[in-house]
């Protein structure tokens, strides 16, 4: 077998639009497609003796051990594959059971689907899950334990942490879009202008000189004092003469702890003598030159969680601990507690396993005790000198247990010290009375506490703490989304995306968009080049200045790695013809529609699909669409406009000479066609259609008919406006036209707006893009040939694994087919065949530039331009 590509999938994609997470693997079966599983000797007993767990997989037998009975019954090893590696994420700690396999349409070449919890990790479970079925299938001996655990590993790398990921849980469950940003836990709620950002629990709104005060323990001390809080006594030691003056007024025991530190690193605690109290103060100085001496305040370990000055948990800690029964050593105790179910690594259960380290041995040391020893029964030993549970610790939850003057408390704490979410740490004997009369204090206050002991105690009851953060971030009424138009298509995307923007920003929104050529945000470009796909809307919807967003949303994007955003309020495919077909499995217009409609499967139910209602590929698509459809059509009188407006369906028409909105028998006329600058005097049909697509998403989405009117009067089609979009120069004898066609309806729509212009001679330049299918290459060549009088023929750019003779052959084979004598010269070089074309070009002749690179050529003639009228 060889895996020929993987690729992670991040949003609503061709094989799911609500599965986002799915890694797509494309597998080349070799010899093994002539072996199904019943045809291998011992396979089904090898691999049902190394998962014993794939007896859970119902398969499509739809009953327990239904995947056992396809491999005895023959599947193929993709199949098996597929199940391998869903099934050792399970294993791993993360539940996940979405696939597919499906044979392409090369023999032998299968794409293996599943989902993912953790991106890296389903990486990793693709190459695993194969390397795996050749062990099974070559009968040798495979470690599966040792992709399990680096499978642990890789998860904890790159999970989001207890906390983070609750919030954004919480996020999830509200319909609230997240995106992380960078491999942090940095995360952006939200799209745009309502965007809310944190990391860990420390929000957008948190005050950086609360979250400053709160890591100097010292200050915070203080300024708690000041208020009448219960605070530990004691003070800061830079040295043992400053440690010894400490303990000489407040008196042993104490607890040393640096003054910067965090997660209970660097603390002894319960020291009582003077040679355990200078070994406390070296060990707190290696993290913090300045040391924290206090009083060691008896009773137990609590924290309340504080957020939006309201209380909302409280949980008693203890260190990670193990009980003597007199008959185990420390050791097999240990062993013994971390086979409880609900321990395991790192972050993955409820609680973390125990593992032994110098904080613990030592500990052990002061009691005498060693790893072997056996403490007497119900004996408790302590392995940590803190109580995280990161650590093997453990919590209780006490909520509902703590006093009234204890909770005023502490949510004025969080108020004193100005945290929006606030860990307050307690040492007392109980929070059933008030502190100051059990003697407990305030050890100190924590910016970003974690959850994890509020969200999965082990003992009492769970509390969701990241609803309130979210109530906090998004109160009622709060949006958190910024509306979105999608753009998909053959032909148009680009010219439809501009004009949609530039209706939306007349309308007074800042908008964002995305297209072939840049990415902008209110006209200004950000990022230059075909900006497409998903990385580049993930960049409109993380900037804060964003307030709508229109984004051209191309296939390759989609196949590569799925939609940049779950859902759109519209969605526009302004047709589908035979582009780029035969590459990615993508053979016809049927699976082209099957991507492009990605983009309006992905509408909000309330939200609208907008269909070309002359295109029955189109057409089609509507039948399976759970959103609103509308339409948009040259001819109100076709068969589907007729039948569409008796079901009373919205449609946009060109009637009349006008772009018309129409619903049953009613109509709305927005402009008359010859008056939109874009459709260049109502000459550019296919400019038309565009204008009546971004014409009825405008009016869909609530803009006013006159609004749309003057902007699709004041949008000027041109290099800066439309770049390689009919863009025409005009020289003082002759006229240049440049233009991004580049398939065969895109060439005929240059042959329609070409029959209307008058020219003494019509020169074309034309070139074959490599990655077309030969007659798509010679269709381009026979429809220049019917409009040109003269062709350049030239190649540079994109020849894609094609030579150029073999392009240059298919394009002499279309003009040939042209029926048309007509005459030719070929130019490699872009640059010089269009200055060729302009030092040729008399008085009257029009000279026609069909691009793939449209800003050396754009360069090249406005330079031309700017000569000529300098002169």
């Amino acid at each position: 077998m060889k895996i020929l590509k993987i690729q992670a999938l991040r949003g609503p994609n061709i094989w799911s639009i609500n599965r986002k997470k799915l890694i797509q693997m494309r597998l080349d079966l070799e010899e093994l497609e002539e072996l199904p599983t019943n045809k291998i000797t011992g396979f089904r007993e090898r691999i049902e003796s190394l998962m014993p767990s794939l007896i859970e997989h119902r398969c499509s037998e739809g009953c327990r051990g239904g995947f056992f009975q396809r491999i005895d019954e023959g599947t193929w090893m993709g199949h098996v594959i597929e199940h391998i590696a869903l099934e050792i994420q399970t294993l791993a700690g993360m539940d996940t059971g979405f696939g597919r396999t499906r044979v392409t349409k090369t023999p032998g070449v299968y794409n293996v689907v599943f989902s993912y919890i953790e991106e890296n990790v389903g990486l990793f479970a693709a190459e695993a899950s194969v390397a795996m079925a050749q062990a099974l299938v070559d009968n040798i001996a495979y470690d599966l334990d040792a992709d399990i655990q680096k499978m642990r590993e890789i998860r904890e790398q790159v999970r989001l942490g207890p906390s983070t990921g609750s919030i954004v849980d919480e996020a999830v469950a509200r319909d609230i879009p997240w995106i992380r940003l960078g491999t942090n836990s940095l995360v952006q709620l939200g799209y745009g202008v309502n965007q809310m950002r944190f990391q860990a629990t420390i929000t957008c709104k948190t005050s950086s000189i609360a979250v400053n005060l709160a890591c100097d323990k010292e200050a915070t001390k203080k300024m708690l004092g000041l208020a009448s809080i219960p605070v530990a006594l004691g003070d800061i030691a830079l040295d043992e003469e400053d440690l010894k003056n400490i303990i000489a007024k407040i008196g042993y025991p104490i607890v040393l702890k640096p003054l910067d530190g965090n997660h209970g690193r660097g603390i002894s605690i319960n020291v009582k003598t003077w040679e355990n109290a200078m070994a406390g103060l070296e060990v707190a100085k290696k993290i913090s030159r300045k040391v924290i001496v206090e009083r060691f305040v008896t009773g137990y370990d609590f924290r309340v969680l504080v957020i939006d000055n309201k209380l909302v948990a409280a949980a008693k800690r203890e260190p990670a601990h193990v009980v003597g029964d007199g008959v185990h050593s420390i050791q097999e105790l240990i062993e013994e507690t971390n086979r409880d179910p609900r321990r395991g690594y790192g972050h993955e259960n409820v609680l973390t396993e125990i593992s032994v380290d110098r904080d613990s041995e030592g500990l052990l040391e002061k009691m005498g005790y060693t790893l072997e020893s056996i403490p007497k029964k119900k004996e408790i030993i302590y392995l940590k000198s803190t109580a995280n549970l990161s650590t093997g610790g453990t919590s209780t939850d006490v909520t509902d247990m703590m006093h009234p003057e204890n909770i005023f408390l502490c949510e004025r704490i969080s108020r004193i010290i100005g945290l929006d979410i606030c860990g307050i740490d307690i040492m007392a004997q109980n929070l059933t009375e008030p502190l100051k009369e059990n003697g407990g204090c305030i050890l100190e206050v924590n910016a970003a506490p974690g959850f994890r002991m509020h969200l999965a105690p082990a003992n009492g009851l769970p509390r969701n703490v990241a609803a309130p953060v979210m109530d906090m971030l998004y109160p009622l009424g709060k949006p958190s989304r910024i509306p979105i138009i999608a753009v998909t298509g053959t032909n148009g995307k680009t010219t439809t995306t501009r004009l949609i923007a530039h209706i939306v920003k007349n309308n007074g929104y800042k908008v964002g968009f995305t297209t072939s050529d840049g990415i902008y945000i209110q006209n200004h470009m950000m990022e230059k080049g075909d900006t497409t796909g998903p990385l580049s809307a993930e960049y409109i919807l993380k900037d804060p200045s964003v307030e709508f967003a229109v984004l051209e949303t191309a296939r390759g994007g989609i196949l590569r790695s799925g939609l940049g955003f779950n859902r759109c309020d519209i969605g526009i495919i302004t047709n589908l013809q035979g582009d780029h077909l035969g590459i990615s499995d993508i053979d016809t217009i049927e699976d082209l529609a099957r991507v492009k409609s990605v983009v309006v499967r992905s509408v909000k139910k309330d939200g609208w699909a907008i269909l070309n209602a002359d295109d029955e590929n189109c057409m089609n698509i509507a039948k399976d669409l759970e959103c609103q459809v509308a339409y948009f059509s040259m001819d109100e009188n076709s068969s589907n406009a007729k039948k569409l407006s008796k079901q009373n369906k919205i449609l946009a028409v060109y009637e009349n000479g006008y772009v018309t909105i129409k619903k049953g028998e009613w109509k709305i006329r927005i402009e008359k066609a010859a008056h939109v600058p874009l459709t260049f005097g109502g000459r550019a049909k296919y400019m038309i259609a565009n204008v009546l697509a971004a014409s009825l998403a405008s009016y869909l989405y609530g803009f006013k008919t006159d609004d749309i009117s003057l902007s699709l009067k004041t949008f000027l089609p041109g290099a800066a406006q439309t770049p390689g979009r009919m863009n025409i120069f005009e020289f003082k004898k002759f006229k240049v036209m440049i233009d991004f066609a580049h398939n065969p309806t895109g060439y005929s729509g240059i042959e329609e707006f070409l029959a209307t212009i008058e020219a003494k001679k019509k020169i074309g330049i034309i070139a074959g893009v490599g990655d077309r299918r030969d007659e798509d290459i010679r269709d381009c060549a026979e429809i220049a040939g019917r409009m040109f009088d003269h062709i350049i023929i030239r190649q540079e750019k994109h020849l894609r694994g094609r030579t150029e003779d073999n392009i240059n052959g298919l394009l002499l084979a279309g003009l040939k087919a042209s029926g048309k004598d007509v005459s030719y010269e070929i130019i490699p070089k872009e640059v010089e065949a269009l200055k060729h074309a302009m030092n040729m070009a008399e008085e009257g002749y029009f000279i026609t530039a069909l691009s793939d690179v449209i800003t050396n050529a754009i360069d090249v003639v406005q330079e031309y331009l700017d000569k000529e009228n300098e002169e």
